[in-house]
């Protein structure tokens, strides 16, 4: 009985919390399905969660805030940055992880806890140092600014080293046995074994380069260049501004976060908790 009352509680609060969260979504996604008047008219109400009762509405918004401004090529900037951090951060954090895991060099324990002593730096603090950097190699307004110094993350290198460190060494001599080479073995072997790590760190690569907005907003001086973060900021401060062409745009945003965190749930969970074999 004690077992199923704590079970009850449990799920209750459970429900609870996960509406806490959704229900700002929702609002979000509804008031850019009804006309600007109707999202104060309904505040405080229920109605406030409920598209417009015409259906004719539902998409007023959008089309107006894609005649307005240029949505498509505000999108595709995203998709091409993150896209571009997201195979680059694969490539290169499972690069030196596998370094760090598999290859013997002189200083491997020094680089390694330097390197892990940089996940307790903020961000913001070097971030003036990025820009000087990126300044002097002349790639101030382009997509390399944007994209290079995401690339290598202390935390995304230390979760590949792990992965890898807990892969059989008998699997790894099987394959030198066989004729391959130390590459051989990352791009045959480790590699496809490491699903969850490369579906955890794809996956939070391309949500920090999605919602990145200082940086491109440093780095970018060239509005055609803008991604999507940084121009929502401008199309909240051109007048005339309406609430839901607002909320529009930031729906707009916010689905290929939901697309990407739906197709690879599974994956995330698997590399948080990976035993290095690609099994949980």
């Amino acid at each position: 009985m004690n077992n199923r009352l704590t079970k009850l509680v449990f799920n209750i609060l459970s429900i609870m919390l996960a509406l806490l969260f959704i229900f700002p979504l929702v609002w979000m996604i509804v008031s850019a399905m009804k006309p600007e008047a109707a999202i104060f008219n309904d505040m405080g109400t229920l109605n406030s969660f409920l598209p417009s009762q015409h259906i004719s509405d539902w998409f007023q918004s959008y089309k107006t805030i894609f005649d307005r401004f240029d949505i498509i090529r505000y999108l595709g900037n995203s998709i091409l940055y993150a896209s571009a951090v997201t195979i680059g951060s694969i490539l290169i954090n499972a690069s030196a992880g596998y370094a760090f895991a598999t290859i013997d060099f002189k200083f491997k324990k020094v680089l390694f806890g330097l390197m892990i002593a940089l996940l307790v730096i903020p961000a913001e603090t070097i971030m003036i140092t990025k820009f000087v950097v990126v300044q002097r190699l002349n790639l101030i307004n382009t997509p390399f600014a944007v994209i290079l110094p995401l690339l290598s993350t202390p935390l995304y290198i230390y979760m590949f080293t792990v992965f890898f460190r807990a892969v059989s060494k008998e699997i790894q001599e099987a394959a030198m046995i066989e004729g391959a080479n130390k590459l051989d073995i990352f791009l045959k072997v480790m590699l496809p074994m490491s699903k969850p790590a490369i579906a955890t760190v794809g996956t939070l690569s391309f949500i920090m380069s999605w919602n990145d907005y200082i940086w491109p907003l440093m780095v970018i001086t060239n509005s055609d260049r803008y991604p999507l973060q940084v121009a929502i900021t401008n199309i909240n401060n051109t007048e005339p501004v309406y609430i839901n062409q607002i909320m529009a745009i930031l729906t707009i945003s916010t689905i290929p976060l939901i697309i990407i965190y739906v197709f690879f749930q599974k994956y995330l969970v698997q590399g948080m908790g990976a035993s290095g074999t690609g099994e949980k």
